[in-house]
């Protein structure tokens, strides 16, 4: 099978090295998004996907227009290439239906969650973020909506209590690259289902209020956020800004019914960190990392900052 992949991120990097590796898949080239400059120093760093792609076949073709459905060239090699299918992970840009028509088979994509559920950019983040325990991966046939397509195939993967965006990817991803190999070689056998968009739901792209700490909310709200959207999530904290990275809901509910305690540190808890009262229920806070400086537990934080009870958090 003649394929060309789409994709830019690490979470697509195990299907593109999957398909690379099996003999039964010739991939034609790689589209990705451009280069970007990113670091302390600035420097001009590839995406993932191409850095992977010249890591495997130094030869393998990589295209990385800014708009690809605006660039005639581009457009034009792909056609040339008679691809039996386009197989799109984390691309970053909207297909056309131009594009969606070029290969034999259409476009197959895969996405991180268990379709209806969570269409969207971020699919991984919101599942976390509102407490789902099932996860999973869908490939779908891709149309001109966003994640609306025929769904192909499902595999599902439970939610850990300790996960969090980073490690949850990390396993999705792997589940993704074997799903798309079976996909593909049951691709003509496979009959699509449609989508229930009464079902659906989606996931928008995570923005720098999303990481703001509300201690207004519940405990288990505030922990899987934190979860979800690692390792940005803050607090003010004595007129700094303090990440907050890791925690355990110590208690759902509590009887202290003071709104004045909400956001405060309430206990100390040797060699494990501090306590913060929320508006339901109790927050330990396990691992911080202070403006400036690297990640440190929250012991090491309540010693070095000497944080005393009746403290607040987000002011």
């Amino acid at each position: 099978m003649r394929v060309v992949f789409f994709g830019t991120p690490d979470f697509a990097v195990p299907t593109l090295e999957r398909l690379l590796a099996e003999p039964d898949f010739e991939v034609l080239g790689v589209v990705s998004q451009p280069d970007t400059r990113r670091g302390r120093g600035n420097q001009v760093s590839p995406p993932p996907v191409k850095a992977a792609a010249i890591a495997k076949d130094p030869d393998l073709k990589i295209w990385q227009p800014h708009r690809l459905k605006k660039d005639a060239a581009v457009l034009a090699e792909l056609a040339s290439l008679n691809a039996d299918v386009f197989v799109v992970i984390a691309y970053g840009q909207i297909l056309s239906q131009k594009i969606l028509d070029l290969p034999k088979h259409g476009c197959i994509n895969v996405h991180g969650s268990l379709l209806p559920k969570y269409r969207g950019a971020a699919p991984i983040q919101w599942a976390i973020a509102n407490g789902e325990s099932i996860t999973g991966i869908t490939t779908m046939q891709m149309d001109a909506g966003i994640d609306t397509g025929a769904m192909l195939l499902k595999a599902e993967l439970a939610i850990l209590p300790e996960d969090n965006t980073d490690t949850l990817s990390h396993k999705l991803a792997n589940l993704g690259a074997d799903l798309l190999i079976t996909t593909l070689r049951q691709l003509e056998s496979i009959t699509p289902e449609p989508q229930n968009d009464a079902e659906s739901c989606y996931s928008p792209m995570i923005g720098r209020d999303d990481w703001q700490i509300n201690w207004q909310q519940t405990a288990i709200a505030i922990h899987n956020r934190i979860r979800a959207f690692y390792p940005n999530c803050y607090t003010d904290f004595r007129g700094q800004r303090l990440k907050v990275t890791q925690t355990e809901v110590i208690s759902e509910s509590d009887n202290i019914k003071d709104a004045e305690n909400i956001g405060k540190v309430i206990e100390i808890r040797k060699g494990k960190g501090f306590v913060v009262q929320t508006a339901e229920g109790l927050l330990l806070i396990k691992e911080v990392q202070p403006a400036g400086k690297k990640l440190q537990s929250g012991w090491d934080f309540v010693n070095g900052a000497r944080i005393a009870i009746g403290e607040s958090l987000g002011i």
